[in-house]
């Protein structure tokens, strides 16, 4: 039985229906004729035909002229001789067509079976990636055609869209992106670069891509190379499927698209239902980041109880069961199976889920051992078996992120773990395998899949290296292998200082480090050979630093470094801190001041042991209030100002994580929330002061510089071209009246020149590779920037005194204070280092109660 859309080719004529980036193209006239003639290679009579799928035009073509041919199709990954080696012993197929070297080979007739297939079969698929169980998806031709044309209703695919075929072929969810655009007349590109190839984006625009479909790690992807900045003309749609996406991606992506005019779908399915099975519908998205969403067209969801009672009332869990046309026949396991009927007439999806009040459905675990990574549905009995084979006693458990290995036995965990790897068909980034002195059971002598869960979460990552560098960072905090740089609250100072230690244990840096996970950093191979990036806001923090040392030192006007420095606050915030304000994680929020107040309470007790007082305004950290006084010793000199400053922003943020309103803009837009913010923060400038008079000491208020830490907020978050040109126009504009209109000095204009131009860097500036030795000037900058801050004056007013009168040159005096104060600040903050290393170091070795396992 054929797909019928098959048989419109011809009538299609010239339109594209392939798109090389080679430039080629094959018309549907053209890939007729091409099936017509591929088809007669395939053998006599109806008959199996396994395909190794890659994602290129022999496989494209062999499968299309195998099912327009009457045949049934195995689709099979390519380049794992083994597998399809395996399925062959399994299933006997009559055709098999495959890669020998560079070469497309098709060898009909290698089996003759007297085992029929069952009229309907048109399709066999992998459900559980490549295990080495052959345990394929029966899926009849009305299945498959039903599926595709359910999907392009939802997505209003069109004759003139054109998607990216980038996920491979024997992957239900690439398989279905074929069938869809193939079904309305929409053309589809066949890239030729990986997505973090130099020029992916490029061959995007340039072959008019306006559908893109990827699962979450792809997206990990695109967000490494920064997709939603690139030039998409032509982009109109986004899909996401093959596991869970983060929410805040769900939201990055939905308000990109949403700026652009298009549409981000979040979807689910299973190979058994020929992929598809639900979506949420872009404008209901917002608010539903962790939903299914519907049914698709055609088909029908519902949960049941363990009592197989249906669950109607929204938030009681259940197990997942969906019909629709589209529902697999049945699995087979071998040959035999291949002439069975329909066995089953819905799918129990083996996911638990559980209704929304507003009639969504949500996925809220899983029934059975499977997890669901990079799209590939794993299912940990057959891994363990696939293990087993290869005499390795072993358990298998995992997430959807990560899965672990544990086993008995001298093979190595670097070996197990390769092992793992290819029987999952993982990347060693997604899996990690421990040794243990035996595998722990239950009173009856089963597997303790729950004691393993355990032990795996908690499992020290590959590489120590990785792990101790995230936990002197984040002491005394503790740190676990799931947990990233941003779920922890990092802020930007532990960000260039942690920038440093994996630098040392990886080489070079995976773009978007910050958001991955401890563990998932630890399994990435060190890459040493390629120049270190840094952002550009790495060099804007070493330039305002050296701004501040000189402002404070010389004589002519150059401020404007702590300005900068406050654009950067806020650049750090939206940066690192947007999920934890979403999420309401006040502590997460205020974890960066314990990096600022532990070395600021140093230079506090410093001051109130030589004044003999206590500078009470300074301890609770509104000197800046505008009511005490350096000269009576109620407050430290002015220029600590921003340590107070920083610190109410912070408390100011954190409480507007209580307010619901606020979580849920953010959520939202982000970038529209900064706006608002800006708005308000520039209102509050010009309104306040008129309101509250304490005189010049109004610059060190947080009225008076609130409107720099939204700027750096919407800098960090701002879409795509139009968004930075508003930034940008509206930067220019205020800064010129605060600058030129509202200045009442020379050093005012220049500052709000300088912080204009690092603005603009700020906004406009990409990450850049650098020679390592200026990465090894830079970073160590930047990692002390505040300790710097806080230290530099100490050289000049307080080591410097009995210079003072010697008749030392002036500048050679001014060249030593600056130069000392820098290495003032490196110091205290080389000293803090080996501190918490020590303290770290020794947290580690002290003895820990551990429950022994039984």
């Amino acid at each position: 039985m054929s797909l019928s859309f098959i048989a419109a080719f011809e009538e299609r004529g010239e339109r594209p229906a392939l798109v090389f980036a080679d430039g080629r193209t094959i018309s549907y006239g053209a890939l007729a004729k091409r099936i017509e003639s591929r088809a007669a290679f395939l053998g006599k009579g109806r008959r199996l035909v396994a395909i190794e799928a890659g994602t290129c035009e022999h496989a494209i073509v062999t499968y299309l002229a195998a099912l327009s041919a009457g045949h049934a199709v195995a689709l099979l990954p390519p380049g794992q001789a083994a597998v399809l080696d395996g399925f062959c012993a399994d299933f006997r197929p009559e055709t098999v067509c495959r890669f020998v070297g560079e070469r497309w080979r098709m060898d009909a007739d290698i089996h003759f079976d007297a085992e029929r297939l069952h009229p309907d079969l048109a399709l066999l698929l992998s459900t559980s990636g490549s295990t080495g169980v052959s345990k394929s998806v029966r899926l009849s031709a009305a299945a498959v055609e039903a599926n595709a044309h359910a999907i392009a209703s939802y997505l209003d695919l069109t004759a003139d869209d054109r998607g990216l075929l980038a996920l491979p072929l024997h992957y239900s969810y690439g398989l279905s992106v074929l069938n869809a655009h193939l079904a309305v007349g929409a053309s589809l590109f066949v890239p030729r670069r990986q997505v973090l190839d130099a020029g992916f984006a490029e061959d995007l625009a340039a072959h008019g891509v306006t559908t893109m479909a990827g699962v979450p790690f792809s997206f990990d992807l695109y967000e490494r190379i920064g997709l939603r900045d690139r030039d998409l003309p032509a982009l109109r749609l986004m899909t996401v499927a093959g596991g869970r996406l983060s929410p805040d991606l769900v939201t990055r992506y939905r308000r990109y698209m949403e700026a652009r005019g298009g549409r981000f779908f979040v979807m689910y399915g299973q190979t058994e239902a020929a992929a598809r099975i639900a979506y949420v519908p872009p404008e209901r998205l917002a608010g539903h980041e962790d939903c299914i969403g519907r049914a698709i067209p055609g088909g029908a969801l519902s949960i049941l109880g363990p009592d197989e009672a249906e669950i109607t009332r929204p938030g009681v869990s259940g197990e997942l069961v969906y019909r629709g046309p589209n529902v697999m026949m049945g699995y087979a396991g071998g040959r035999g199976d291949l002439a069975r009927g329909h066995d089953i007439d819905r799918l129990r999806t083996g996911d638990l889920a559980e209704r929304t009040e507003d009639g969504f459905f949500r996925i809220v675990g899983r029934l059975k051992r499977f997890s669901k990574i990079a799209g590939l549905r794993i299912a940990h009995d057959a891994v363990e078996q696939a293990l087993a084979r290869e005499g390795l006693d072993v358990a298998v458990t995992g997430t959807d992120s990560r899965l672990t290995a544990f086993f008995t036995g001298p093979a190595g965990e670097e070996r197990v773990r390769a092992r793992l790897a290819a029987a999952s068909g993982l990347t060693l980034l997604h899996v990690d395998a421990r040794r243990l002195s035996e595998i722990p059971r239950t009173e009856s002598g089963k597997i303790d899949h729950a004691a393993l869960a355990a032990m795996a979460t908690g499992a020290e990552p590959a590489s120590a290296g990785v792990h101790e560098a995230f936990r002197r960072a984040f002491f005394p905090n503790a740190v676990a292998a799931k947990d990233s740089f941003v779920s922890l609250g990092g802020d930007s100072l532990r960000f260039v200082e942690l920038s440093l230690g994996l630098e040392r244990a990886l080489g070079a840096l995976p773009d978007g480090w910050e958001r991955m996970s401890i563990g998932a950093l630890a399994a990435c191979e060190p890459r040493a050979a390629r120049l270190p990036r840094v952002g550009i806001d790495i060099p804007m923090r070493v330039f305002a630093i050296l701004l501040v040392v000189l402002h404070h030192e010389m004589l002519w006007p150059i401020p404007g470094g702590s300005a900068l420095m406050l654009v950067l606050v806020g650049f750090s915030l939206a940066r690192f801190q947007q999920a934890n304000f979403i999420a309401g994680d006040w502590r997460a929020l205020l974890r960066p001041l314990a990096t600022v107040l532990v070395p600021y309470g140093v230079l506090l007790a410093g001051y109130a042991l030589a004044w003999g007082d206590i500078p009470w305004a300074s301890v609770f950290l509104t000197g800046n209030f505008g009511f005490a006084d350096p000269d009576r010793h109620t407050m430290l000199p002015y220029l600590y100002w921003f340590v107070e400053l920083f610190t109410q922003i912070l408390l100011l943020f954190a409480a507007l994580s209580f307010v619901p309103r606020a979580r849920a803009a953010v959520a939202q837009n982000a970038f529209a929330a900064g706006l608002c913010m800006l708005g308000f923060a520039v209102a509050l400038r010009f309104l306040a002061p008129s309101l509250i008079d304490i005189g010049n000491r109004q610059i060190f208020t947080l009225y008076w510089n609130l409107h720099l830490v939204a700027f750096g907020w919407c800098a960090c978050l701002a879409p795509g071209r139009r968004g930075k040109a508003l930034l940008a126009g509206l930067a220019g504009g205020l800064f010129f009246v605060l600058g030129f209109v509202d200045g009442v000095w020379i050093g005012t204009t220049i500052k709000y020149l300088v912080v204009f131009g690092g603005f603009l860097a700020l906004l406009y500036g990409p990450a850049m590779p650098v020679p390592r030795w200026l990465f090894s000037l830079l970073m160590p900058l930047a990692a002390a920037s505040y300790h710097i801050y806080l230290f530099h004056r100490l050289v000049p007013d307080v080591l410097m005194v009995p210079l003072h009168g010697t008749g030392i040159a002036p500048m050679l005096f001014h060249v030593t204070a600056i130069v000392g104060g820098l290495a003032a600040g490196m110091l205290a903050w080389s000293l803090q280092r080996t501190i918490v290393r020590g303290l770290s170091t020794w947290r580690m070795k002290a003895p820990e109660w551990k429950p022994a396992l039984s």
